[in-house]
């Protein structure tokens, strides 16, 4: 598992871009509320970190991570967001009803990208079972919430030296 190799709050600053000026849309899942409250939080102490001001980060709710998309082309509508951060949790069920939610966002996600043609990042576990989201909303794996605001301003960069 790619993950086990790999610290998800492990970055180098010296490659990330400065997040000065720039404003972060967050959209966040209600559901499994314990772990995606705990990616918000990465996220946005990461984004603080890398020179986003708390006042440039706006924080939306969705009941669930079927809704993150519907949530993140709201959110992303506006010229002055920069980029939008997705977060969410689907854990393995005993029913199909993972296999749909995670493909629907998935695609939905991607769509959202070209469609707002700005970065949005899919900040979305999925996992076997609770303890991996645990283990990856700032257990022993880090915290996903820290790689999604991380990829945001590498993606926000990126498009600044793609102009150039």
């Amino acid at each position: 598992m790619a993950t086990e190799l790999k610290n998800l709050s492990a970055y180098n600053p010296a490659e990330v871009p400065s997040g000065k000026g720039k404003r972060i849309a967050i959209v966040v899942a209600e559901w499994n509320h314990e772990i995606t409250g705990a990616l918000l939080n990465g996220a946005v102490n990461t984004l603080m970190a890398n020179g986003v001001a708390k006042s440039a980060i706006e924080v939306t709710y969705v009941p669930g991570t079927f809704e993150l998309t519907i949530g993140g082309l709201r959110a992303g509508k506006p010229k002055n967001v920069d980029a939008v951060i997705c977060i969410g949790c689907v854990i393995q069920g005993d029913t199909p009803h993972f296999d749909y939610i995670c493909q629907g966002v998935s695609y939905g996600i991607t769509e959202l990208n070209i469609k707002l043609e700005k970065p949005v990042i899919f900040g979305v576990l999925t996992t076997n079972t609770l303890q991996q989201a645990i283990d990856r909303a700032g257990g022993k794996h880090g915290n996903k919430g820290d790689e999604a605001a991380i990829t945001a301003l590498k993606m926000i960069g990126g498009k600044r030296s793609i102009k150039k």
